[in-house]
């Protein structure tokens, strides 16, 4: 890494959970990013117990707030959401502005969008927006791009499975646990065939091995799909398989059939709402001392279109949330010194570097094991 002097980084929701910690992350590497959330209390708390960092009042609901936090070339950390609700505001300022952007969401479907709306204004400003810049799913692409390449041109499917060793539920943040709830909800996204595909959530069930031992693992989204394919055009399917609870592999698919039926109809849907306030329990998430407790894996198998395994790669890293944390920092300050490599909605190997890009994750602790 260069030692330019960095540009400026705003890290806008600073005083929720995931904006916290990547607050903290970015100060660790001797960095002063200024803090913007809705509520100057809270700013001024947070700054002082950082040695007084800048701070700048700015809310969703006010977008020339937001966009005023920003000037081209500099660099939006974002943890506000959930982001296909209220995530959008953000992601505009940094592509009008030219600034680079990075955010913490797990939802393939802002993913999505956001390309469609912002990807061609991007590259015109000269913006690197790197969303999903985290534990979903950072070290998915990894392995996968690992795996691709240990299989080589033979390479015609990738399966990549999410795990996590330690007491992972008592574990989950307030937002967490909503996204494992309500995504039981939605479409999972799929590649085959050359081309995107809607299936219901844990529909297929598929077995890793993980550490030596074999564990179960369910359908679900990650932004993978979308970013694989375009790197490794050999690649017909790509799938992405949680499975943080491998024991409750089969009741989580009974379970995502029956919410899939609730929700369609309106007395389901609240039916479900209330199960899934009761499932979120209190705000914020787990302290640094329950986070030590809890590693994060992802598990890549490429095979070739007789099925036969060509690689499994095992990645491991920190706590999901202390990599994702790591990882939206590490991310911030390549920007910030003029690192980025391609401009527009891209994912982490276009955006850091295909040659960087394993050292950079290296350097956060996330590194094939």
């Amino acid at each position: 890494m260069t030692e330019n002097a960095p540009t400026r980084i705003v890290v806008f929701g600073a005083t929720g959970y995931a904006g916290g910690l990547a607050v903290e992350a970015l100060v660790r590497r001797g960095l002063r990013p200024v803090l913007a959330a809705r509520s100057e209390h809270k700013l001024a708390h947070l700054a002082a117990a950082h040695g007084g960092l800048e701070y700048r009042v700015a809310d969703v609901s006010d977008p020339a707030s937001v966009q005023a936090l920003i000037e081209p070339g500099e660099v939006l950390v974002t943890g506000v959401g959930p982001f296909e609700r209220v995530g959008w505001v953000a992601a505009e300022a940094a592509a009008r502005s030219g600034a680079h952007y990075v955010d913490s969401t797990g939802e393939i479907g802002f993913v999505r969008e956001l390309h469609r709306r912002h990807d061609a204004l991007a590259r015109e400003t000269g913006s690197v927006m790197l969303p999903a810049f985290g534990y979903d799913y950072v070290p998915g692409v990894l392995a996968g791009a690992l795996a691709a390449e240990q299989g080589g041109a033979e390479t015609w499917s990738l399966d990549i499975g999410y795990f996590a060793t330690g007491p992972l539920w008592k574990g989950l943040s307030q937002g967490t646990r909503k996204t494992v709830a309500e995504g039981m909800t939605l479409p999972v996204t799929m590649y085959r065939d050359g081309a995107l595909a809607d299936r219901r959530a844990a529909q297929d069930v598929r077995r890793f091995t993980v550490r030596g031992a074999t564990r179960n693992a369910i359908l679900a989204s990650g932004t993978e799909v979308l970013q694989l394919p375009a790197r490794y055009p050999g690649l017909r399917q790509v799938r992405v398989f949680n499975g943080w609870f491998p024991e409750l592999a089969r009741p989580m698919q009974a379970a995502s059939l029956l919410a899939t039926t609730l929700s369609r109809t309106a007395l389901g849907r609240r039916v479900l709402d209330g199960a899934f306030a009761r499932m979120a329990g209190p705000a914020g998430g787990p302290d640094a001392a329950e986070r030590a407790k809890t590693r994060g894996l992802a598990v890549a198998v490429a095979r070739a279109s007789s099925g036969k395994v060509l690689a499994e790669v095992e990645v491991e890293g920190p706590s999901p949330y202390t990599v994702t944390a790591e990882l939206m920092a590490m991310a911030a300050h390549r920007l910030a010194l003029g690192l980025g490599r391609t401009p527009g909605v891209v994912g982490p190997i276009d955006g850091l570097g295909a040659d960087e890009f394993p050292a950079a994750c290296a350097e956060v602790g996330l590194a094939r094991i």
